[in-house]
């Protein structure tokens, strides 16, 4: 069975949409201040080991865990849903510009925007 990981095209298409999202949410005035004090290199390769386990590519995820790693953005910044929106939306018109079809990027977002996430996200 193909993973959705390797249906996007593995590694290289990860890092180089982990890489052009990023680019869109430090220009989105929605969400970019969330990212003021953080140490972007970092983020990307956080976010590539996320998405390569999240996308079936890695049977493990070392990193922290959602509600972790958001709890600060929710206490001390207020991140909220429409915060979650943006990011999705913007991950969403990454990979349309990657040319990843309907179908992918359905099977993304369903992943990306499922409830158990978002609920972790916003330590609800």
């Amino acid at each position: 069975m193909t993973t959705l990981y390797e249906k996007l095209g593995g590694k290289d298409a990860v890092d180089i949409a982990v890489d052009k999202f990023y680019g869109y949410v430090l220009n989105d005035e929605r969400i970019k201040h969330f990212f003021d004090k953080v140490d972007m290199e970092k983020q990307r390769g956080h976010q590539k080991a996320f998405l390569t386990y999240a996308f079936g590519g890695a049977s493990h995820y070392d990193g922290k865990m959602m509600r972790e790693a958001h709890k600060h953005l929710v206490e001390e910044m207020g991140l909220k849903v429409e915060h979650f929106d943006a990011v999705v939306e913007n991950l969403v018109k990454t990979l349309k510009e990657l040319g990843i079809s309907d179908e992918l990027i359905q099977e993304v977002g369903a992943i990306a925007a499922a409830p158990e996430h978002k609920k972790d996200v916003l330590n609800w």
